[in-house]
């Protein structure tokens, strides 16, 4: 996933990431994988472990309210965000494997 609206790149494991990751810093994350029945109460309950968060949204369909499965947590700090990536990347929350991934404003 490129973008999402335009404005938030979703920056994939791989070493161009890595090295961006390092240059520009980042404290939020896209959360895709969710089950269908995984709210923002969940997502968060799941992710505070790591630390302080700040925002905590499930993405939902604008007519119908339901979840589209995805969703972002934004942490106090970047080191919070990458504890959280290594420790939540393809665990199990709600019954299906989540995917975790950095998720930066545009420059």
């Amino acid at each position: 996933m490129q973008a999402i609206n335009g404005m938030i790149r979703v920056l994939h494991k791989n070493s161009l990431a890595r090295s961006l990751w390092g240059r520009n810093s980042c404290s939020k994350l896209f959360v895709g994988g969710l089950s269908y029945d995984t709210n923002e109460t969940v997502l968060k309950n799941a992710f505070e472990k790591y630390g302080e968060i700040i925002e905590v949204r499930v993405i939902a369909h604008h007519v119908s309210g339901k979840s589209r499965g995805y969703g972002f947590v934004r942490f106090t700090s970047d080191s919070s965000a990458k504890v959280a990536f290594k420790e939540m990347h393809s665990k199990v929350l709600d019954g299906r494997n989540i995917r975790v991934e950095f998720a930066c404003k545009n420059s």
